[in-house]
C-alpha cells in the first residue's frame, strides 16, 4: 500500500507495518544449543542454494523500497559465512536502510569485530546463555565459553553500540543466573536481555514449566542486585521490554514471546539463507524469493509478492493455544 506522501509501505491485514527484515545468511552452526537443534545428525543447506551476497543485497534492495529500514544479519552462525563485512557494505549502501545488526553466538568475534564495525555494522547481539563454563557448556554442548568471552570483549573495543547479551532461559538449568547476569549488565554497561524459551528447535524438550516467565525474571533482578528496576519507552514493534536501574547503571531487557506475546505490534518478517520468506518464526507457509529471482523476475514482481505475503501475515504464533503446530524447521535453519 502507499502511505499519504504516495511512499509505498509494506502493512498486514491487521494493519502492522512491516519495517524490519531478519537476513539468515547460513543454517551452519558452531554450536549445538538445546533450545535450538539435536546434539547430533543435522543436515546443512547445500553451499549452491544459499543466496549469493548479491541476491542477498537485491532482495533488502526491494524491500527498503517498500519501506524496511532495519536489517538484522543472523544464522545459524553468520560468522561462519565467509566475507560478511562485504556484504554489510553493500546493505550500508542501499537508500532508505539506517540501521544494520547482527546476531552472533560469539565464538568468531574475536578475530573479527574490528572488520565488522569498520564496515558500517550498528549494533550486535551476542547469545551468552551462562556466565559459568559448566553451564554455558551444557547448553551449548560446546566447551566455547573461553571464546565466547573473550568475543564480547573485542565486541567492546570496538563502536558497536549496543552490545546487546541474550540469554534463553531454561528453568533449572541457567535461571539461578539471573542476578550475576542482571550484575554483569551493570558492571560492564551492556544490556542483558532474558528470552524465554520457546518451542523451535527439534528435540529440544519444551514445556510450559520449562518457561521462566517476565515477572519472574524482573521480581529476581531486583531481589538480587537490591536496586529497584524502571522502565523505558520501547520503539513500536521491538520484542523487548526494557528497563534500567534506577541508579542509572545498566539495562535488561526482557522477550515475553510465551507468556506475554507481543504479536500483536510485530513488524518482523524474515528470509532463511536458502530465499523463502516467512512472516512469522513459527509460520507453517513460505514463499520462494530464491526461486523468483534465479528465474529472472523484476525487482516489481518481487515487490508485489512480498507485499501479498507481508498482507496474509499471521496473527499470532498460537504457542499457549491447542492449535499451536512447531514448523518443520529449526531455528538455526529459519534465522535466529
Amino acid at each position: 500500500m502507499r502511505d499519504p506522501s504516495g511512499e509505498r509501505r509494506l502493512v498486514d491485514s491487521f494493519g502492522r507495518r512491516i519495517d524490519n527484515l531478519r537476513i539468515s545468511v547460513t543454517d551452519r552452526c558452531n554450536f549445538r544449543c538445546k533450545y535450538c537443534m539435536p546434539a547430533e545428525g543435522m543436515t546443512w543447506q547445500q553451499s549452491e542454494d544459499l543466496l549469493t551476497f548479491g541476491e542477498i543485497t537485491r532482495i533488502a534492495s526491494v524491500a527498503a523500497s517498500l519501506g524496511v529500514s532495519k536489517l538484522r544479519l543472523t544464522g545459524g552462525e553468520p560468522l561462519m559465512r565467509h566475507g560478511l563485512p562485504d556484504l554489510i557494505r553493500n546493505l550500508r549502501a542501499i537508500p532508505g536502510i539506517r540501521d544494520i545488526a547482527l546476531t552472533t553466538n560469539g565464538y568468531f568475534l574475536t578475530e573479527h569485530a574490528a572488520a565488522l564495525a569498520d564496515a558500517g555494522l550498528h549494533r550486535i547481539n551476542i547469545s551468552i546463555d551462562s556466565l559459568t563454563p559448566a553451564t554455558f557448556s551444557a547448553i551449548v554442548r560446546r566447551d566455547y565459553h573461553a571464546a565466547v568471552m573473550k568475543g564480547l570483549e573485542a565486541a567492546e573495543r570496538t563502536s558497536l553500540r549496543p552490545i546487546k547479551v541474550n540469554v534463553v532461559l531454561l528453568r533449572g538449568i541457567n535461571d539461578h543466573e539471573i542476578g550475576d547476569l542482571a550484575r554483569f549488565a551493570r558492571e560492564r554497561q551492556l544490556v542483558v536481555r532474558f528470552i524465554e524459551f520457546m518451542p523451535i528447535g527439534a528435540g529440544d524438550g519444551w514445556t510450559p514449566d520449562h518457561v521462566v516467565p517476565t515477572r519472574e525474571v524482573l521480581a529476581r533482578v531486583a531481589a538480587a542486585t537490591g536496586v529497584a528496576l524502571e522502565p523505558l519507552p520501547t520503539a513500536h514493534g521491538e520484542p523487548a521490554e526494557r528497563f534500567r536501574f534506577v541508579d542509572g547503571s545498566g539495562e535488561i531487557g526482557v522477550i515475553s514471546s510465551v507468556s506475554q506475546p507481543f504479536c500483536g505490534s510485530c513488524n518482523r518478517i524474515r528470509i532463511t539463507a536458502d530465499g523463502h520468506l516467512r512472516t512469522c518464526l513459527f509460520s507453517l507457509r513460505e514463499t520462494d524469493l530464491g526461486k523468483m529471482l534465479r528465474d529472472g523476475a523484476s525487482d516489481e514482481s518481487i515487490a508485489h509478492v512480498i507485499e501479498v505475503a507481508v498482507y496474509n501475515k499471521e496473527e499470532g504464533h498460537h504457542i499457549n493455544r491447542p492449535e499451536f503446530v512447531r514448523p518443520d524447521r529449526t531455528m538455526s535453519s529459519i534465522g535466529g
